[in-house]
């Protein structure tokens, strides 16, 4: 394969959010062959099966946007040592109906920032328990909890020179990742 569409779900609603930063200026340190769309994820309804014969536009869209990536990308916050409600309200609307999963078979990478000293740790390890029960195979090594403090990014939003042969790697083995299981 010669592209990879990449689907970016940041679990933060926050304009400037710490993880939405972070999405966006890992995306810079991808390969040229690899394109890096962040999915809209606040607009979606909040999952009830009762509309899994009727979804909504925008969890169509969501669906629709997964199907058509070779890969996803999670960059998450970490709300109450655990992953965001919106987030998870998103892995749920495109999870269903049952045995419609759009998750099912795409490489994942899992990171995420915030202020505290272990990163999104936490979060990070309850979204890997939910993406083994979707079928996803996800990254495991290197685990990135990123702190989130002055000079994790310059001025031009790119990843600072503290940060960045870290988080090159990190990047460098999630594009093998996704190379090694697309589909």
């Amino acid at each position: 394969m010669s592209r990879y569409r990449i689907a970016v779900v940041v679990g933060s609603l926050r304009k400037d959010s710490f993880n939405r930063r972070l999405a966006t200026a890992l995306a810079r340190l991808g390969p040229p062959e690899f394109e890096f769309h962040q999915l809209r994820i606040d607009d979606l309804p909040l999952y009830n099966q009762d509309n899994d014969g009727h979804p909504a536009e925008s969890v169509l869209r969501l669906k629709s946007e997964i199907a058509a990536s070779q890969g996803v990308l999670f960059v998450t916050a970490e709300y109450n040592r655990s992953i965001p409600g919106v987030l998870k309200n998103a892995i749920d609307n495109a999870s269903r109906p049952y045995g419609q999963s759009a998750w099912a078979g795409k490489p994942a990478g899992v990171i995420g920032a915030s202020i505290g000293a272990i990163g999104t740790a936490m979060a990070q390890q309850h979204l890997r328990n939910v993406l083994a029960y979707l079928d996803m195979p996800t990254l495991g090594q290197p685990e990135a909890f990123v702190h989130a403090k002055d000079g994790l990014f310059n001025a031009d939003g790119s990843i600072g020179d503290a940060s960045k042969a870290f988080l090159q790697a990190w990047m460098d083995r999630y594009v093998a990742w996704v190379k090694r299981h697309s589909v």
